[in-house]
């Protein structure tokens, strides 16, 4: 039986970071936020001076399937509390923009009326141009969940790639039918 890779490497903890495991909770403060998580049952988080380990109490495949993955997630967690995780998201579309205020987030992406979408707890959101929307926030999945929220309010459309699209994505653009016209 061998452990998992990934799940042996040690985590080291920054500077400004403090972690406290009791029972089965791990919770990780530092300068941009607390996240708090249930390990599985499986998993032992061993932490030294500055280091943590996640340690599985059994040697099963079972387990070892969980040992990578917890190992990522605290490694997420440590990562998110020291600088944050960040997606971005373009307005492209005539009249398109965005602007937050009071904690919501509002969206002119051509319908007849405003998206308004409340800007949930624990993130961060800014406006460039009216068009480059940045979430921000120390939980990574929480962060892609919010960036796919706001993206499928108007997907990008195949034909001008019109619509909210992350950074980094690549829209393919289909060329339209010209029925004709010259």
């Amino acid at each position: 039986m061998h452990m998992s890779r990934i799940g042996k490497k040690a985590i080291q903890i920054p500077k400004g970071v403090s972690v406290d495991f009791v029972g089965s909770i791990l919770k990780v403060k530092g300068p941009k936020g607390d996240l708090t998580m249930t390990v599985h049952p499986l998993m032992r988080i061993v932490k030294e001076e500055s280091t943590l380990t996640v340690v599985p109490t059994e040697e099963t495949s079972a387990v070892r399937k969980f040992h990578g993955l917890t190992r990522s997630l605290v490694n997420n967690m440590v990562i998110g509390v020291t600088q944050n995780f960040k997606k971005k998201l373009l307005l492209s579309g005539v009249g398109y923009r965005a602007a937050v205020s009071d904690h919501k987030l509002n969206l002119t992406v051509g319908f007849s009326h405003p998206v308004v979408y409340p800007v949930p707890k624990g993130i961060t959101m800014t406006v460039e141009k009216q068009t480059e929307i940045t979430v921000q926030g120390a939980n990574k999945e929480q962060v892609g969940q919010v960036a796919a929220d706001i993206r499928a309010f108007r997907k990008p459309e195949p034909y001008h790639g019109k619509g909210i699209r992350y950074a980094d994505e690549v829209i393919v653009t289909k060329v339209g039918k010209s029925g004709g016209k010259k």
